[in-house]
C-alpha cells in the first residue's frame, strides 16, 4: 500500500525530496533490529528509494530482514514484535512477511524474505543499480512525481502504473550486473 499523509481524512500520495534524515533513521532501527533478531537476520538491509541518495520518495523507510526460511515465524515475529512492530498477516504476497512501524512512530515498512530468493534479490539489485545509476533515478524519480498526481489517492493505481517503469530499470539493472558481476555487498546493519 502507498502512503502519504492525510488530507481531511482521505490518504495522498506524496513524493518528496531525498531526506539524509531517512539514511539515519535506518541507521537507528538496522542497530535495533540487529540486537532482538541477532543470527536470525541474515542481512538487514534499506532497500527503496528512501535508500538512494538524492532519490525524490514517499516519507517510507522500507527495511528488508533476510532470514534462512519464513516458516516457522516465531524465531523473527517475536522479536519484532519485541520492538513493537505489528505484523500484517493479511499481506497478500507470498514470498515474504511484512511487518508496520510501532504505533505512532514515522511510517516504516519491513520486508521479510527468504535469503539468496529473487524477491530478496529484487530489490537490492534495484537500489544498487539507481545508487550507481544518478540519470535513472532522476528519471525515475519524474515518473513517480507524475504518478503521484495522476492518482493522488489511489495506492493501487499508483503502484500498478508504476510497475512498467520499474521492470525497465531492473532489465537495466540485470545488464549492468552482468558486465559488472554485481553482487550485493555486505548486510547495512
Amino acid at each position: 500500500m502507498v502512503e502519504g499523509d492525510r488530507a481531511h481524512g482521505v490518504r495522498v500520495i506524496r513524493i518528496v525530496d531525498h531526506d539524509s534524515g531517512w539514511a539515519v533513521r535506518f541507521a537507528e532501527l538496522g542497530r535495533r533490529l540487529r540486537g532482538a533478531l541477532g543470527d536470525v537476520a541474515l542481512r538487514i538491509d534499506h532497500i527503496g528509494s528512501t535508500a538512494v541518495p538524492g532519490l525524490a520518495a514517499k516519507p517510507v523507510v522500507d527495511i528488508q530482514i533476510s532470514v534462512a526460511r519464513l516458516e516457522p515465524l516465531g524465531p523473527f515475529r517475536e522479536p519484532l514484535a519485541g520492538l513493537g512492530f505489528v505484523h500484517r498477516a493479511d499481506n497478500p504476497e507470498r514470498t515474504k512477511r511484512y511487518f508496520r512501524e510501532p504505533p505512532g512512530e514515522p511510517r516504516t515498512h519491513v520486508h521479510v524474505r527468504r535469503a539468496g530468493s529473487f524477491s530478496e534479490q529484487f530489490p537490492l539489485l534495484f537500489r544498487d543499480y539507481l545508487r550507481a545509476h544518478p540519470s535513472d533515478a532522476a528519471e525515475y524519480a519524474e515518473v513517480k512525481r507524475r504518478l503521484a498526481a495522476e492518482h493522488p489517492h489511489d495506492g493501487l493505481a499508483y503502484t500498478d502504473a508504476k510497475a512498467g517503469h520499474c521492470w525497465r530499470i531492473i532489465h537495466r539493472a540485470d545488464d549492468w550486473a552482468q558486465q559488472t558481476g554485481w553482487s550485493p555487498g555486505p548486510s547495512d546493519a
